[in-house]
């Protein structure tokens, strides 16, 4: 309560916390409204049979926006474009040397990247909301697994004005993260992530109870506390190579001859392994969306049972397939991810311009090879965890609670991701206010 006191008898932190929950209370409202054009009572009835349309795409979808999509809302696609145009960025930085180019002139260059990637941002929220809607409008219970009709009348007026209404969203919600950045605390586009997630937890809790009473619901919140405490256990966790500098000698003065070190997180992907292997298992639920159908249940075609298929083995959490070929995916992204934010042929190269070296090891190829040692070690338990933490919850409740097509299984199929995006913000916001207390001669909140 004391650190509580400090933070908001200091104004410029209090104003700061209070922009960034006034930003968040707007979009919570936004991904609520419904975008013009589509039936109110469909959505109502939508909302009322939530428990029978929340898996495959539906409910991964609806996660990361809060919500969003089963109201149609004006923030229905979230932030999700902006973080598929970041990945996408980030990948072209390597192949692109224009990309690396501008990443090595500093803030100049940042301001450009930033550019490019709200012009890929709008591109995929236009591609995005465009094939949303369309699967909407053509077979609405393959993606909510209930038969609604949100545009009753099929007027292509409406769906062009529904379009356009979640790729302004998606553009203002982008608007709105980075002036959290600027102005409020924490990294915007994460907190609004955040709390996406964590507004589904008590829709989750209530339907747990629900299904099976308390006691599932006690091992529930038992199982979130410990994964709490493991995940905040691992992210404060790193590998500390030590680097020494070269004395040199300009004039009368001395330069160099300090000694720092280069941290290394255990966990230094993030969740983004997750939303990425989440988003890639996603596709054969979209791709089997267009293919045919016979529409009689005693006589499927090819095409009802490949949906079939898919469903009952990429979509079911407690599933020896989905736990399989999830986890691979999380493991191979984290080292690809890895890979790209840190190269340690560039960081060999920059410790060797600049004099320092590993003590030990000589400057540059043994360097390299040192440092590429030390980033295969710590991701493999990382990246592991990683996957530990998207699954166990999914299969232990869904194993507990029951499984089912559209039943408690599809509910908590992503709940994993959702801890650890919610634990992982949180953190790092914490971080940043903790810092700001400290220079400020306060005591922090992580002591």
């Amino acid at each position: 309560m004391s650190t509580i006191r400090n933070v908001l008898r200091t104004p410029e932190l209090r104003n700061k916390i209070l922009f960034t929950l006034a930003m968040l209370a707007l979009y919570r409202l936004g991904a609520q409204v419904p975008a013009p054009g589509t039936s109110l009572d469909a959505i109502e009835e939508l909302r009322a049979s939530a428990s029978d349309a929340s898996g495959g795409i539906f409910g991964y979808l609806n996660l990361l926006s809060g919500g969003g999509i089963a109201s149609l809302g004006f923030f229905a696609l979230g932030i999700l474009p902006y973080i598929t145009a970041s990945i996408i960025i980030q990948i072209l930085t390597v192949a692109i040397p224009k990309l690396e180019e501008w990443q090595a002139q500093g803030a100049v260059g940042q301001r450009k990247i930033s550019q490019w990637t709200r012009y890929i941002t709008i591109a995929l929220a236009v591609v995005q909301s465009t094939g949303i809607v369309f699967l909407i409008n053509r077979n609405p219970e393959q993606f909510f697994g209930v038969r609604i009709e949100l545009f009753p009348n099929g007027s292509a007026w409406r769906i062009i004005l529904a379009v356009m209404c979640m790729t302004v969203g998606t553009a203002v919600l982008m608007w709105m993260g980075e002036m959290i950045s600027q102005k409020g605390i924490g990294n915007g586009m994460s907190l609004l992530i955040m709390a996406s997630v964590v507004s589904t937890l008590p829709s989750l809790i209530i339907q747990i109870n629900a299904l099976k009473g308390w006691i599932a619901l006690v091992i529930a919140l038992i199982l979130l506390a410990f994964l709490t405490a493991g995940i905040v256990f691992v992210e404060q966790g790193q590998r500390r190579i030590p680097v020494n500098f070269a004395k040199r000698v300009v004039g009368r003065r001395q330069y160099g001859g300090n000694n720092t070190y280069i941290p290394l997180k255990v966990n230094q992907a993030g969740v983004i392994p997750v939303i990425f292997a989440s988003s890639l298992l996603q596709l054969p639920s979209l791709l089997v969306n267009v293919l045919p159908t016979s529409g009689d249940v005693a006589f499927p075609n090819w095409g009802d049972r490949v949906r079939v298929f898919i469903s009952n083995n990429l979509f079911q959490p407690d599933n020896l397939g989905y736990i399989l070929v999830f986890g691979l995916l999380i493991v191979g992204f984290a080292y690809f991810y890895n890979s790209i934010a840190f190269d340690p042929v560039r960081r060999a190269d920059e410790l060797r311009k600049s004099g320092g070296f590993v003590p030990g090891i000589r400057p540059g190829i043994q360097t390299e090879r040192h440092l590429a040692k030390i980033l295969n070690r710590i991701t493999l338990p990382g990246s592991v965890f990683l996957a530990v933490v998207a699954l166990i919850p999914s299969a232990v409740l869904a194993r507990s609670i029951g499984g089912g097509a559209g039943g408690a299984s599809n509910i908590l199929g992503f709940s994993g991701v959702s801890i650890l995006i919610a634990v992982g913000v949180g953190l790092e916001t914490m971080k940043q206010i903790d810092s700001q207390l400290m220079s400020r001669n306060y005591e922090g909140f992580l002591k």
